[in-house]
């Protein structure tokens, strides 16, 4: 009797320092997602994407830094940040792709930060955008191979706001981006800020409508970068109310804003670029131009202001 009181009081007190060791906040602690329609929590991305599946739904995203990714292949999902960047996606690939595989209806990203993501094919991104509408806001993607990368979507618009993008792209085997979009409908931009790029271009865009508007692109610390703007097959739109810098390690400098510089594939008639800021970083001594238009269409380049060294329009 006395030997099994002993061992009695040996499991209670176990008991009693392992629930000592758990501390109250861990057990506690929400898992990492939430769908907010719903209030019901998941411990995947992808377990939260499945349960919207080909519906609508929000999916909260607690504070802390997730390994994570998910392929959404269906639906309207919005994955928000809890609390506007506290909640960071380091690293996490899914299909080889992305941290975000994006090929359902829509989807729209607020509050989140994208960081750390590299693949054998040197196309890593924040978000593959395969198909479908995508809001970006208040977001940011850094120290990545790329930031944004889209495929083919014509009948489908992009829209990002108050994000940035920085220390992002590459020039190995091929060449990388900061924001790399196909052939999409169009994409806006506005109020958002390009910095430290490493290889690629800023942004280059093969939609058809572009509109890049309120945005900074700071050069200043670029290590091989090239372009700020590229319109690689031409585009229509504006480009307007811009601040740009260019640095010194450029890998090509030729230019700030390229026109079609791989083909017509859409008319430039009409492409308003007015009222910018361009300048070269201090220190930095060259001639080069503000747009170079290999599209031989008319664009309307109105007033910009020009710092030394800038020209402002080549046609190629």
């Amino acid at each position: 009797m006395v030997g099994g009181m002993i061992i009695l009081r040996i499991a209670l007190l176990a008991a009693l320092v392992a629930s000592i060791a758990v501390p109250l906040s861990a057990q506690n602690r929400p898992l990492p997602y939430r769908i907010a329609e719903t209030g019901r929590e998941y411990r995947s991305l992808a377990d939260a994407v499945s349960r919207i599946g080909n519906g609508n739904g929000t999916i909260e995203v607690q504070p802390g830094t997730w390994r994570d990714c998910v392929v959404q292949e269906a639906g309207n999902i919005t994955y928000r940040a809890i609390t506007p960047g506290s909640a960071i996606f380091d690293g996490g690939v899914c299909e080889g792709k992305a941290t975000l595989v994006l090929r359902g209806r829509s989807a729209r990203v607020e509050g989140l930060i994208f960081q750390n993501i590299a693949v054998p094919d040197e196309n890593g991104a924040g978000i593959r955008l395969e198909r479908g509408d995508l809001n970006v806001v208040n977001s940011l993607f850094r120290d990545s191979q790329q930031g944004i990368l889209s495929a083919i979507d014509r009948n489908s618009r992009i829209v990002i706001d108050k994000s940035t993008f920085s220390g992002l792209g590459l020039c190995a085997s091929d060449c990388a981006h900061s924001l790399y979009i196909g052939d999409y409908g169009s994409l806006t931009v506005t109020r958002s800020r390009f910095e430290r790029g490493q290889g690629g271009h800023y942004v280059k865009s093969r939609a058809a409508q572009v509109s890049i508007t309120d945005s900074s692109f700071d050069d200043s610390n670029g290590n091989g970068s090239n372009y700020m703007i590229d319109l690689p097959g031409g585009a229509s739109g504006e480009i307007t109310r811009n601040i740009f810098v260019q640095g010194q390690a450029k890998e090509n400098w030729s230019a700030f804003i390229a026109i079609a510089a791989e083909g017509r594939s859409y008319s430039s008639a009409g492409l308003q670029i007015f009222d910018n800021s361009a300048s070269l970083a201090p220190g930095v001594v060259r001639d080069t131009w503000f747009v170079a238009n290999w599209s031989r269409d008319a664009i309307a380049l109105g007033d910009n202001r020009l710092g030394k060294g800038l020209s402002p329009y080549d046609q190629r």
